[in-house]
């Protein structure tokens, strides 16, 4: 029983990933080139989430950032998942935004958050 449910499942999920809508032929089938992103991620000065600072203080802040920027309607999905890592009570801000008003209005909710003592603003307008 468990091998048919099972085998129905991927059937279902490979079916699933193979089928086309009508809109797959407006979109050209050239592949993202995050060269120069990826480069800059490679950069030893450039933070990742794997620096966010250890301390219960520098958790919290970026806990606190990141429920305020999810709680904001005003902001796209793009915005609502940018990086957010604190370090000694600095934040670094990272990521694509879909405007400069979504850039400032994250930069804002992180200066406002107890804590923080300076937000470094490194969102970028993604091109549309």
């Amino acid at each position: 029983m468990r091998t048919v449910i099972l085998t129905t499942f991927v059937l279902a999920i490979a079916a699933g990933g193979c089928a086309r809508s009508e809109d797959d032929s407006k979109h050209t089938n050239v592949p993202a080139d995050n060269t120069k992103t990826n480069e800059r991620d490679r950069d030893k000065a450039a933070l990742t989430p794997l620096d966010q600072g250890e301390s219960e203080a520098d958790r919290t802040i970026t806990q606190k950032i990141r429920q305020a920027v999810v709680q904001t309607d005003s902001l796209s999905m793009t915005a609502k998942n940018v990086k957010i890592i604190t370090q000694n009570g600095v934040v670094t801000l990272r990521g694509p935004v879909k405007s400069e008003k979504e850039k400032l209005d994250i930069g804002a909710l992180a200066q406002r958050v107890e804590g923080t003592k300076r937000v470094d603003n490194q969102l970028e307008i993604a091109a549309n």
